[in-house]
C-alpha cells in the first residue's frame, strides 16, 4: 500500500465546533489552589488536510497510510500567570510551538504519540506526549470519551515552570532551585456530552495527572503546591 500525500479536494468545506464554558482548575501548574477559569472552544477542520483546536494548535495531516495519519503542526504553550503563592515571580510568556503527531485509529480507539519544541516566549525545551483516545458512543445523542495519557517535559522545558531563580527567591523567601533532569507526567481524562440538537451539543468533563521528577521535588510543588492536579468544567457548543 502506498503513502497518500493530503492534497485539496475542490468538495472540501470549512466544518466544526464554537462554543464557551468554564474550568475548575489550578492556578497554575503545580498548584494546590483552585478557582474556576472561562474556557473557550473551537475545533475547525477543511477536508482530511487540516485542522485547528486550541489544544493541538494548527495541524496539516500531511501523510496518510491506511490507519496511519503523520501531521506536522504549529501550537501554543500557554505560559504561567503568576497567582497566589507565587505571585512575586517574574512572569513565564508562552510562545508558540513546532511539532509533529503520529497517530493511529483503531476501532474505538486512536493512539497518537507527539513531540514539539518552544520557538518563541520564555519557555525553552521540549515535551513529549502519548495518549489513547477511546470514543464510545452510549446512545443516539450521548458520547462517552476516556484518554489515558502520559508526557515528558525535558530539563529546560521543566526549568522553564518549575525553576526559583535566584531573583525569585530573593523576591518572595522560596528556595531557590534549578532543575538536574526532566519530568513525567501522567493523566486521564473522561468527558460525557450529550446532544440537545443537531447543532448544540452540551459537555461535561473531569480528569487528573501526576507530577514526578524534577518537577515534583521543585520547591513550587513541595513546599507550596501538589503532585496532584485535578480538572473539571462544562461547555456548551454549536457545530456547523
Amino acid at each position: 500500500m502506498g503513502i497518500a500525500l493530503a492534497t485539496p479536494a475542490l468538495a472540501d468545506s470549512w466544518e466544526g465546533t464554537l462554543g464557551a464554558g468554564a474550568t475548575y482548575a489550578p492556578d497554575y501548574l503545580g498548584s494546590d489552589d483552585y478557582d474556576v477559569q472561562p474556557l473557550p472552544v473551537l475545533n475547525l477542520t477543511y477536508g482530511d488536510q487540516l485542522s485547528i483546536n486550541l489544544r493541538d494548535g494548527i495541524a496539516w495531516h500531511a501523510i496518510r497510510q491506511g490507519n496511519w495519519t503523520a501531521s506536522p503542526y504549529i501550537g501554543y504553550t500557554f505560559g504561567r500567570d503568576n497567582e497566589g503563592d507565587i505571585s512575586r515571580f517574574e512572569k513565564v510568556d508562552g510562545g508558540a510551538t513546532l511539532g509533529l503527531r503520529v497517530s493511529y485509529q483503531q476501532g474505538l480507539w486512536r493512539y497518537s504519540i507527539a513531540g514539539s519544541t518552544a520557538v518563541t516566549g520564555d519557555v525553552e525545551g521540549a515535551n513529549f506526549t502519548g495518549d489513547a483516545a477511546l470514543r464510545l458512543p452510549m446512545s443516539e445523542r450521548t458520547l462517552f470519551t476516556l484518554t489515558p495519557s502520559v508526557s515528558y517535559s525535558n530539563e529546560k522545558w521543566t526549568e522553564s515552570f518549575f525553576g526559583v531563580s535566584a531573583q525569585d527567591s530573593a523576591r518572595s523567601g522560596i528556595a531557590a532551585y534549578t532543575p538536574d533532569g526532566g519530568y513525567w507526567r501522567a493523566g486521564i481524562n473522561a468527558t460525557l456530552s450529550y446532544a440537545l440538537t443537531p447543532e448544540w451539543t452540551a459537555t461535561g468533563f473531569l480528569g487528573t495527572t501526576y507530577l514526578t521528577g524534577s518537577a515534583s521535588d521543585s520547591p513550587i510543588v513541595e513546599d507550596l503546591g501538589s503532585d496532584w492536579q485535578a480538572l473539571s468544567g462544562v461547555s456548551l457548543t454549536y457545530r456547523f
